[in-house]
């Protein structure tokens, strides 16, 4: 049993219909509940909830409060290896993208978590493109092994791996991994992802099941903003969200909301464009959908936006992100994508600060433990 037997019982394009289906009298009756079924939330991310989205930013920043404290945990990404052996349409990495590669040494690796160290971040996410040729396991092992002493979480955003290595991971100190499946669409799938292993949409959307096997005490999920309809990938995010909720109740769960962002190369236009105002509503539906996940947002937003949706229900925020191997040491190498807030981590925390929120430096829920 894992995820893909519950998602082969659903229809994406029935899923579409139910959604847009939904009138106002269904968002006023999902926003009156102290409860929300995932139909519910068909209804807080239909187009009829637009015209509630200050009642929905209310209640997600009520409910936030109340669950999570005034607590914004700040993280910043570390690229360790700009190799891929996938052919994604969308990124910057793509193996077809005729770029200059790099991979960290341990030595580049400790010079860049010096640097970030001084910041001070305590919690550091891992980040390569999808190569097990240049990054594996082993060479994550030495990774966390460099890095455990400087840093309070580890988490990974690499390419899918096996349980038993996930296993080993989990062992040298591994706290999170961030898998995103980019689209829950099985038909559509192929055509962002021609080669490579990712092209295995099984394998990919199996991943969760074999993290919480393993026993990674927290699992990252989302879809990319920009390749098919937001409202029903959001969807179907949360009905894995929930899947994997009953089966490892012991886990934490993260959802992340990364939009198509210009890269180098030939470049890939958004088929589905979606403004701010669409991810509000995104971020507040999740929000009264699941009290308990914790929502992230990066520094693929400007500023501005970022500032404001402290306010509608975010936990963590990257900060002072470079999307490059080595980019902490003024590396030459080329980004994964542009970034669109590049402010330093000790203006966004002042920024949080003015917000009346608190910014901290490692996983807030190790943090709560200690006071």
């Amino acid at each position: 049993m894992s995820f893909y037997n519950v998602l082969k019982e659903y229809s994406w394009e029935e899923v579409t219909a139910s959604i847009y289906s939904k009138n106002e009298l269904d968002v006023e009756r999902a926003l009156s509940g102290s409860y929300r079924t995932l139909d519910d939330l068909k209804s807080l991310l239909s187009p009829a909830a637009d015209s509630y989205l200050e009642e929905m930013a209310r209640q997600s920043y009520a409910v936030t409060r109340q669950r999570f404290g005034n607590i914004i945990q700040l993280y910043i990404p570390l690229y360790l290896s700009s190799y891929c052996e996938n052919s994604c349409v969308y990124c910057g990495f793509s193996g077809s993208n005729p770029i200059k590669r790099k991979v960290l040494s341990m030595d580049e690796l400790s010079k860049e978590a010096d640097n970030i160290a001084a910041m001070p971040f305590k919690h550091i996410l891992l980040v390569t493109g999808e190569s097990q040729k240049h990054a594996g396991v082993d060479y994550f092992c030495n990774a966390i092994d460099t890095l455990k002493s400087r840093f309070s979480q580890i988490s990974l955003e690499v390419q899918p791996l096996d349980q038993y290595e996930y296993e080993l991971l989990v062992e040298k100190g591994l706290h999170a991994v961030y898998i995103y499946q980019e689209t829950y669409n099985r038909e559509r799938y192929p055509l962002y992802h021609p080669k490579g292993k990712k092209a295995d949409f099984i394998y990919r959307l199996e991943t969760p099941d074999r993290l919480g096997k393993a026993g990674v005490r927290k699992i990252g999920l989302g879809n990319l903003i920009g390749l098919e309809d937001w409202r029903t990938e959001a969807w179907f995010t949360a009905l894995h969200l929930q899947y994997l909720r009953r089966r490892y109740w012991q886990t934490k769960y993260s959802i992340s909301f990364p939009r198509l962002r210009p890269f180098t190369g030939e470049g890939f236009k958004p088929n589905v464009n979606s403004t701010e105002r669409d991810l509000t509503q995104l971020i507040c539906a999740y929000r009264l959908f699941d009290n308990e996940v914790e929502l992230s947002l990066s520094t693929r937003e400007r500023p501005y936006y970022r500032d404001n949706a402290l306010l509608l229900g975010v936990t963590a925020v990257s900060a002072g992100s470079k999307t490059n191997p080595g980019g902490y040491s003024e590396s030459d190498s080329l980004e994964q994508f542009a970034i669109n807030d590049d402010r330093s981590p000790f203006k966004i925390a002042n920024i949080i600060k003015s917000r009346e929120l608190e910014p901290v430096w490692k996983d807030w829920s190790i943090y709560l433990q200690h006071i």
